[in-house]
């Protein structure tokens, strides 16, 4: 049953509803992944012990010689992925049709600005197609509308426990699950090791805190005139909330409380002791020591690109990818300036998210795939087809290859593959960042989310970071907006 808050967004039109879910927020609770020590070491240690057969897994849903057709749309890769995720891709279609010879797929590539869009509109004309795997965040819309299917893992034949909690609470609305993590991944903590010595600081060893970090960046500026922390504050640009949130929720707040064991999305926890606490971090920063970049109010992790490969920013939030991005930038100066930039990437260090008072946390990304419902399918429903092609995505072996640079296999198991321990002797600091996926929790699955990570938090930031508003005046003012967005006002 809605509660009153989801009757009121559903009286209003809001597309969501509440997420229910019934597993605890710690990574750990039913995978057997004990976050402390998924460690970079132990993910390297795990991977290639185990030998997946894809083809014999998914036989016990779907014969191998099962005659059928299925629909399916997908945000797939383009000319800008680098060559092996096109790769992967290819082979991914064609090892599915060499396993399924008999099984008709329709498979569209949708690039990621059009998907959703065009899924709305097909799933209103009864035109949709049959599977389609989407951006963690987006499916809850579909369900709420009554636009899937229930689908969990144990539908194609794995257990939920093979799965993150953090990723499965994405598919879990009202008691019932409506989809399947096919990837997840987290970001990591960067800094140069050149300025922390620079600096009289361990140029090894990260800031354990964000007590630490927020001293550390003072000392930063005090001892070289380098700025410390990137901070990102920017209004309409996702790089805040996935920067500002894992503060938040590490001192033990909240735009809702997506952080707790069992969420009901319906209390606001903006204006919390914990939630005060990482908003006073980003006062004392940029206000008090004015230890980061004066242009933090519109900056994103990309302008902090250009200073931190110039050896004028020491630490910044980023994905694996960054030291790939940082090492093109270094190779692409010319030089005096090439040397430097050279020195940079060497001193480039990776470690996991600081923690809070609280807890160790970062923001959980990834896809989810989805079944939808047979009344909203163009052409005929065909589920065991349609099963045959999840289990395929889902399981260890292609969960894996699938997202070969950019994430990582939604399914667990895909941790012990070969194709994990490939990837982790040619993707540097990638075993890092995995280490971080215990610690994820997602946004607040429901139809307002964009508009509280994106302009209620960072305009919340905004206000105390220009000294408008006292901290205690503008995390009340961001839980009575929160509130009327969630009323419907």
């Amino acid at each position: 049953m809605f509660s009153s808050i989801a009757a009121a967004r559903h009286a209003t039109g809001a597309a969501m509803g509440v997420l229910l879910a019934t597993t605890a927020i710690a990574q750990e609770s039913k995978t057997g992944i004990d976050p402390e020590t998924w460690t970079p070491e132990h993910v390297v240690s795990i991977a290639g012990t185990e030998d997946v057969d894809t083809a014999e897994e998914c036989s016990k849903i779907t014969p191998l010689d099962y005659e059928g057709k299925v629909s399916y749309w997908y945000y797939g890769t383009t000319e800008a992925h680098p060559q092996i995720e096109r790769d992967m891709e290819k082979a991914f279609f064609d090892a599915f049709a060499e396993t399924y010879p008999n099984i008709e797929l329709d498979a569209q590539n949708i690039g990621y600005n059009d998907l959703l869009n065009k899924l709305r509109t097909a799933a209103l004309g009864n035109a949709a197609p049959t599977v389609a795997r989407l951006p963690i965040l987006w499916g809850s819309e579909f369900a709420s509308k009554g636009q899937l299917s229930e689908l969990g893992p144990e539908d194609v034949g794995y257990s939920v426990d093979e799965f993150w909690p953090g990723a499965m609470k994405s598919v879990t609305l009202n008691g019932k699950t409506w989809g399947i993590p096919t990837n997840n991944e987290t970001m990591a903590f960067i800094w140069n090791a050149g300025i922390f010595e620079e600096a009289g600081l361990d140029p090894d060893k990260a800031p354990e805190t964000w007590d630490d970090v927020v001293a550390y960046s003072k000392q930063i500026k005090e001892k070289t005139g380098k700025n410390g922390y990137g901070l990102v504050a920017r209004v309409n640009a996702g790089n805040t909330p996935f920067r500002f949130m894992p503060m938040m929720w590490g001192e033990g707040g909240g735009a809702l409380d997506e952080a707790e064991a069992e969420p009901t999305l319906e209390a606001i926890q903006i204006n919390t002791p914990g939630a005060r606490k990482a908003v006073q971090n980003y006062y004392d920063m940029y206000v008090r020591d004015k230890s980061v970049p004066v242009s933090a109010l519109t900056n994103t992790q990309t302008e902090n690109q250009d200073p931190f490969i110039a050896n004028e920013l020491a630490m910044v939030i980023a994905h694996p990818s960054e030291y790939g991005t940082m090492l093109d930038r270094a190779n692409n100066a010319t030089g005096s300036d090439k040397e430097a930039a050279m020195k940079v990437v060497e001193n480039m260090r990776y470690g996991k998210i600081p923690r809070g008072a609280e807890r160790r946390a970062v923001v959980f990304g990834g896809g989810n795939v989805h079944l939808m419902n047979p009344d909203n399918v163009e052409g005929e429903f065909d589920r065991d087809a349609a099963l045959a092609l999840i289990c395929f995505m889902t399981g260890p072996e292609w969960s894996t290859k699938l997202h070969w640079t950019g994430s990582n296999p939604g399914n667990t198991r895909g941790f012990k593959t070969t194709a994990m321990k490939e990837r982790l002797d040619t993707i540097k600091f990638l075993d890092v960042s995995t280490s971080m996926l215990p610690s994820g929790i997602p946004f607040p699955v429901v139809a307002e989310s964009t508009e509280i990570m994106n302009i209620i938090i960072p305009e919340m930031l905004q206000n105390v970071m220009t000294e408008k508003m006292s901290v205690e005046e503008a995390t009340a003012q961001a839980e009575e907006r929160i509130q009327n967005l969630l009323d419907g006002i």
